[in-house]
């Protein structure tokens, strides 16, 4: 008897495997269909054509409207220069050989800030968001930092160190640091306490819980406050290139700017500000918006940008 029940008892489990594995399978199957963007999947001509014509049209009407006040004479043509003008100021500025100059002294101090903001303004955060005491002390001076204007700390960051690049970087830190910390602090306070539940049950504990739990859960908290700590540095840097100008510091766009105020030259301090705005803009671009896609992706944030 015990030799006649073994056949369909193996025979049933087999058949139980086999339902099993079908099983998996469709549900690895009907997972992958309910992906809501696929991170390796090519962006179609449509899609590409959607999100550069709405910012090339823009920038064209801006272009059509300055050149239409140029000829209207709304200012005088050595205060209100036309796009042509500050073409040929970039362009004078590329034959010298000083274009790409200034732009990397700038875009170098900005990400040596940024990163050295990055690295204050992360563990700060992070504290200030576990610890309700640390949160009540000094909570509020991180927000009444972040809403001050950097170009106030220049005075100070001269006095402090004198025109050198150690005041520049300090402006530029005051500057982020709040606003990453901030960042931070507001992304883990959104993550959902059952998280933490379940990260604790799997052993998910101190820093490994930090790492693998709270900042992969505070992930877009935590992008927009560098997003907006970049931008606070960039400003900042600015503000402290534009007023601390010496022969020692080097040339970057701020000490451009204040060399186009300082001749009266118009069309140099407008080339300047395009300089400064593309590069915020490439860096926005380039950088912050596929690492922001590809997370909110991750989290069904977005719909589908696949091709068309």
């Amino acid at each position: 008897m015990p030799s006649t029940d073994a056949v369909p008892r193996s025979g049933a489990t087999a058949a139980h495997r086999d339902e099993t594995a079908d099983l998996e399978a469709g549900l690895e199957a009907g997972l992958d269909a309910m992906e809501p963007y696929a991170v390796g999947r090519p962006l179609g001509l449509r899609t590409l054509l959607s999100k550069a014509l709405p910012p090339a049209i823009a920038i064209l009407i801006v272009l059509a409207s300055w050149q239409l006040a140029f000829h209207c004479e709304v200012k005088p043509h050595y205060q209100l220069p036309s796009p042509s003008d500050v073409g040929r100021a970039l362009r004078q500025k590329w034959l010298e050989g000083t274009l790409l100059s200034y732009v990397w002294v700038s875009v170098s101090r900005g990400a040596l800030g940024f990163a050295a903001s990055l690295v204050i303004g992360t563990p700060l955060g992070l504290l200030v968001a576990r610890f309700r005491l640390l949160r009540a002390a000094i909570g509020p001076i991180l927000s009444s930092l972040q809403s001050l204007p950097s170009v106030a700390w220049v005075p100070a960051a001269i006095i402090w160190f004198g025109i050198t690049d150690t005041a520049v970087y300090t402006v530029v830190l005051l500057g982020a640091v709040p606003s990453i910390a901030n960042g931070l602090a507001s992304g883990l306070s959104q993550v959902p306490p059952l998280f933490v539940r379940v990260g604790r049950t799997i052993g998910a504990n101190g820093l490994r819980g930090v790492r693998h739990v709270l900042l992969p859960a505070a992930l877009p908290g935590y992008l927009a406050g560098l997003k907006q700590g970049w931008a606070f540095s960039w400003r900042s840097l600015m503000a402290a290139e534009l007023i601390a100008t010496s022969p020692d510091l080097g040339t970057g766009l701020g000490q451009l700017l204040d060399q186009g105020r300082t001749n009266s030259d118009m069309s140099l301090v407008l080339a300047a500000i395009v300089l400064i705005l593309a590069v915020g803009m490439g860096v926005e671009l380039l950088i912050f918006a596929p690492i922001e896609r590809r997370v909110l992706c991750r989290r069904g944030l977005l719909p589908d940008v696949g091709p068309s």
